[in-house]
This record gives C-alpha cells, sequence and structure tokens, in this order.
C-alpha cells in the first residue's frame, strides 16, 4: 500500500499519474481537493487537521510514502517515526514540478531506491539516490536475494553494508541458490567468491576480505564481538518430506521441523516447502502449517513415491499406505522436481537423487501429545522463489529513451531481468538499475531469447522481453505468445502483459510529414520466415490497392536484389513521380533521413536499419514533407 501526500494543487497534479501506475492513494487537505480536477478513478482520501497526525496513523500500514512537499517538512513529520530500516516503510520527496524524486528513507530494503527510480521513470524526472551500493552500481547487500526469494538471515547488516561502501573486499562463501547474480555485477565490484588464497610474496595483488556473507541453507552463529561483520542469506532449497499420523497437531510437526534441523545446523528459512503422500493432503494440522509458514504442500502417490529409492523402506509403511517410505521419498521426489534456469557460474555443487538427502527419516513422538511425525529433509539444487513469474513484452520505441512510453520505462524499471537484442539492450542501459540480470542476444537467437524468458519467469522472476519499435510489430511479443502455447501454458502463470512502444514505421512518418494519413500497410522484404513469392504476392496487391507502403528490412549485405522487385512491383501501378522517404535510425544519434521519389529509390543507401515509406496516388511533397490527404478538405 503506497500513500501519496502533497499540500498543494501543484504538487496534487505531479502525483496523479504516480497514484494511477503504482496504484497509490492521494491524500489532500480538504480545502486542496477541491480545487484540483481529479480523474474519476483514482483513490483520493482528504483531511482537515494535523498532516503529522495524519502520518503517524498511515505510517504502520503503508509500504511506501511519495510527498510532494519540501524535503525539510517531511524529515521533520517522518523523524518520530522511524524506528529500524528492516521495518520503516520507503519514503520519497518529489519536488512540486515533478522534475525531482528523492530517495529519503527506506532506500534498501523498505524498496526505496526502486520506487524513486519507478516514480523518476513515470514522471521524466531526474532520480536522487544517494545510497554508497547506488554509486557503485552494486544491489544492496539487504536486498540482494529478493528476486530469487532467498530469505534474510542473522548477521550484522550494517558493518558489511559500510565495508561495502568504504571499497573494501567483500568475501562470498556461496554454498546453495542461483550465481545469476554473480554474472551481472559491474566489472570492479568488492566480492570475492570462495576462500581465498593465502597472500603470499609473489601474489601482492591479495586483498584481505574485511567483512563475509555467507549464502547458504546453514544456520551459522557470528560471535558478536568478532571484528569481521559477517552477514547471511538462505536460499530456499530444503525440502522437508512428512509422514505422520491422523490426528497430529500442528504444534507437534512444527517443534518436530524445527528440531530436525537445529540438530543438523540448518535454518528454517531455508525450507522451501512440505513434501507428503497424497493421503495426507487433507491433514488439518499439516495445511495449518503450511498456511502459517507460506509453504507449499506438495503431494505424490504411493507409485510415484514406490519408485524412489531411499536409505529406510519400510514394509510396515509399504503395508499400510502403499509405499515402503514417505518421508525420505517425498522430500527426494520434491527435491528433484526443482529444475532452476540455466547458468553457466555453476559453483554450488549438483545434487542427485542418491545425495541430496541431507536428513535421513526421524520419528518424533511426545510425551502427552496425540500422534506421531516422521521428518526426512533433502536439499535441492535450486531455489524455491514463492513467488508469481510475469512476462512483460516491452516496445522501447525507436531507439532514444525519450521515445519510450512512461508506462515501457516503468515495466524495465520494475523487472528483474531484462531480455533483448544486444543493440536494443544497450540503448535503454541508462533506464537500468544495479541488480537486474540483463542478457543481450546475438540478432538471429529470437527463439532462444523467447525460452530464456520464459524460463526465468516461470522460475518466479520479473521479466521484460525488450524489442524496438512496438513489441507487437515484427518483433518477440508473437514469438514469446507461440512458444508459450506450445508449451501448454495456461493463460495465467506466468501473467503475460504489452508495452507498446512507437514503431518504426510511426517514428519514420514522423520524420518526413504526414504519409500514413490513409491507408497504410508495412511488409517485411525479408525471405528468411516468409517465403519470397508470398511477399511479392502482397506487394503487388498492396500496390494495387493503392495502399501506402511501409516497407521493413529492405536490404541486407546479403539480400540485395528484394528491394528493386518490390519497387518495379509497385511501379507498375504507381507512378516513378510517386514521393517516397528513406529514414534509417530514426530519433537515434547517426539518424538520416532521404526524401526521395519511387523512380529514383535505389539511388540511394539502403540497409537493414533504413524503413522505407513510399506513398500512394494522392501523397503529395510539400516543403519537403510527405503529405497523404485524408479528405477532411473535400
Amino acid at each position: 500500500m503506497f500513500a501519496a501526500i502533497t499540500t498543494t494543487a501543484t504538487g496534487a497534479r505531479s502525483l496523479i499519474l504516480v497514484c494511477q501506475a503504482l496504484p497509490a492513494t492521494l491524500w489532500l487537505p480538504e480545502t486542496v481537493a477541491s480545487t484540483v480536477d481529479l480523474p474519476a478513478d483514482l483513490a483520493v482520501k482528504t483531511y482537515s487537521g494535523s498532516l503529522k497526525a495524519v502520518v503517524a496513523q498511515l505510517w504502520p500500514a503503508q509500504t511506501g510514502f511519495i510527498f510532494a512537499l519540501a524535503s525539510g517538512a517531511v524529515v521533520r513529520l517522518i523523524a518520530p517515526l522511524l524506528t529500524d530500516k528492516a521495518t520503516d516503510p520507503a519514503v520519497v520527496v518529489v519536488d512540486d514540478a515533478g522534475q525531482f524524486a528523492i530517495s529519503l528513507c527506506g532506500g534498501h530494503q523498505g524498496g526505496g531506491d526502486r520506487l524513486t527510480q519507478r516514480i523518476s521513470q513515470l514522471l521524466a524526472a531526474t532520480p536522487v539516490i544517494t545510497s554508497a551500493a547506488q554509486q557503485q552500481q552494486l544491489p544492496g547487500i539487504d536486498v540482494l536475494g529478493e528476486p530469487f526469494g532467498w530469505q534474510r538471515g542473522t548477521g550484522n547488516w550494517t558493518g558489511v553494508a559500510s565495508a561495502i561502501a568504504r571499497g573494501e573486499a567483500i568475501q562470498v562463501i556461496q554454498e546453495a541458490g542461483t550465481t545469476l547474480w554473480q554474472q551481472h555485477l559491474p566489472a570492479h565490484h568488492p566480492f570475492q567468491f570462495g576462500w581465498p588464497e593465502v597472500p603470499t610474496p609473489a601474489s601482492k595483488t591479495a586483498v584481505s576480505p574485511q567483512a563475509r556473507v555467507w549464502i547458504s541453507p546453514i544456520q551459522r552463529r557470528f560471535d558478536v564481538e568478532a571484528t569481521m561483520p559477517k552477514v547471511q542469506w538462505h536460499p530456499r532449497v530444503l525440502w522437508v518430506g512428512l509422514g505422520c499420523e491422523r490426528g497430529t497437531s500442528q504444534a507437534l510437526m512444527e517443534r518436530a521441523i524445527a528440531d530436525t534441523l537445529r540438530l543438523r545446523h540448518l535454518a528454517l528459512a531455508a525450507v522451501a516447502g512440505i513434501a507428503t503422500l497424497d493421503l495426507k493432503a487433507d491433514e488439518t494440522g499439516l495445511l495449518a502449517l503450511c498456511q502459517a509458514h507460506h509453504w507449499p504442500l506438495k503431494c505424490f502417490t504411493a507409485n510415484e513415491l514406490r519408485s524412489v529409492p531411499v536409505p529406510h523402506p519400510s514394509p510396515v509403511v509399504e503395508q499400510a499406505v502403499g509405499t515402503p517410505s514417505v518421508a525420505e521419498a517425498a522430500a527426494i521426489r520434491a527435491a528433484m522436481a526443482i529444475a532452476p534456469p540455466s547458468t553457466s557460474a555453476g559453483d554450488c555443487p549438483v545434487k542427485t537423487a542418491e545425495n541430496c538427502l541431507c536428513i535421513t527419516k526421524k520419528v518424533i513422538r511426545e510425551v502427552g501429545e496425540p500422534g506421531a511425525v516422521t521428518v526426512a529433509v533433502a536439499e535441492a539444487n535450486g531455489e524455491y522463489t514463492g513467488r508469481p513469474g510475469q512476462l512483460s513484452l516491452v516496445g522501447t520505441g525507436p531507439g532514444s529513451l525519450d521515445q519510450i512510453t512512461p508506462a515501457a520505462k516503468d515495466a524495465l524499471s520494475q523487472a528483474d531481468a531484462i531480455i533483448g537484442y544486444s543493440l536494443y539492450v544497450d540503448l535503454i542501459r541508462p533506464l537500468l538499475r544495479p541488480g537486474q540480470i540483463v542478457e543481450g542476444w546475438p540478432i538471429t537467437q529470437e527463439q532462444q531469447r523467447a525460452e530464456r524468458a520464459i524460463a526465468l519467469a516461470q522460475w518466479g522472476l520479473t521479466v521484460a522481453v525488450i524489442s524496438s519499435g512496438d513489441c507487437g510489430i515484427y518483433a518477440m511479443a508473437g514469438l514469446v505468445l507461440e512458444t508459450l502455447q506450445a508449451q501448454g501454458w495456461d493463460g495465467q502463470t506466468p501473467t503475460v502483459t504489452s508495452y507498446p512502444g512507437i514503431s518504426a514505421l510511426q517514428a519514420a512518418a514522423a520524420r518526413v510529414g504526414a504519409p500514413l494519413m490513409h491507408d497504410f500497410c508495412a511488409i517485411s522484404l525479408s525471405d528468411l520466415l516468409t517465403p519470397w513469392p508470398v511477399i511479392e504476392k502482397r506487394l503487388a496487391a498492396a500496390a494495387a490497392a493503392d495502399f501506402v507502403i511501409a516497407l521493413y528490412n529492405p536490404k541486407s549485405q546479403k539480400r540485395t536484389e528484394q528491394i528493386a522487385i518490390a519497387q518495379q512491383l509497385i511501379l507498375q501501378h504507381r507512378s516513378a513521380e510517386t514521393p517516397a522517404a528513406l529514414v534509417r535510425s530514426a530519433y537515434r544519434p547517426d539518424e538520416s533521413i532521404i526524401v526521395t521519389t519511387l523512380g529514383d529509390l535505389l539511388d540511394h543507401p539502403i540497409d537493414m536499419l533504413t524503413t522505407v515509406i513510399i506513398g500512394n496516388r494522392s501523397t503529395q511533397l510539400y516543403a519537403n514533407q510527405l503529405i497523404t490527404p485524408r479528405g477532411y478538405r473535400l
């Protein structure tokens, strides 16, 4: 929940777009609300009296606050309410004119830095983020594992963050979880992975780490008096296999799991979920246990469990439920079902069905407590994120950052991962934030891009698949949806949202006048995916029907004849004097615009970055502008 607060009409107008996008509730004084034209769908609340009292009342329940007030006034309002950075909400300050967005409080754990970046994209404002991690282009150490569902453990978080801020070496011992984050760090990051070599006279470049980060299912105890600050993240890789007698209480299950993990120094926070026999799917205590911890419950049939080799099969159990093992077999089965997206930095040991069982079955009973629990624990190769995946199909426009829609910029700022052709990724890099997984792919690997994006989203990440122009015009949106269809997508998981962009034909047309004012069509001359006879048929039909024609992919180094054939086909139906335009790299630094005629089309340079626009019979050239009359003046 977000609250946007201002005391002026100008501030309210600046916050309207932010409130609609987040969404957030706009809080205004009664005297101001009546002076502002507010959209009907906007959540608005008014107040009278002390703003300090209103903020204090809202503080405990809000995820974040966006103030359009003087920063000094905001500091005085929130100072008495601040308690701990782990629990304080995000606080962002926007000036009345919407020119700057300042991350004031709760930058990392409260999400203030990300909220600031998101607001700055929506308002086309300058983000002001002063955290050391941001300046070093690093993800905050206290939010590092959030995209992957890791749980933050104990440790001296302030001490480690301070060491990073000072530019000191930070040792990272990662024993579980994805290593994707390592691959997307800046070149001069402070992290040392694994145990460093002992410095010798021959290796004077070795630097002793001044802080340590553990990424592991193990629960470590840190000496509070230690000089080196340490913290720990717990990837959710442990699957608890559970068997129980009917009527076993939730409390007994809780204690059994906690005690079993504690004996092996494993963190409760590293538990991904519970696995059991399908006959236990309606067990009251078990369901309550999963609900209390937000653990998924994986249930398997006796046949599925019977096929799993276990160290301690039981004939008694097999006679009772049809499988010689419930806890051990279910834990192994659940752990082996987790297949995280591939990563080239596979430093963590690979678990197999034979070695993933880290705790064999333990039967726990308590005097005076009805029922009994059998517990086993297996470690998966990948973490359970616990997050619903999202796919954002984003059109980034012709290439200039100011041509990207606010909604598309917002989608980019929210994404955990960005997937796209490397050239297009480079064009939007100024909009990206530290910690994002950014993968630039070759131009010929569209199918691989789609599959990669889907895999990351199915894992639980929010993934933006970028396309230049509009994502649904000769771009990635169709391929992603086709791939989902082939995989049997249910239409819901992951969710898919398209963010349209200014297409190449729109951008080119805008640079040469108004050639698309009447009926038009777009035809790609690339025969890589469409047979050339089909393209010829479409060209002839469009020319005969007198459409204004936009040609995509007109010419490449190897494919040089198609544009000439297209010219001759169109000349059969139009005069050689028909106005035409060649627009290359519209709105980019190397933009080139040539206004010519259909007859002289081939006298000018044309390549794959060129969009060709050919007018219809009524298109006119005036003051170097192409104008296709719509008929309004008739």
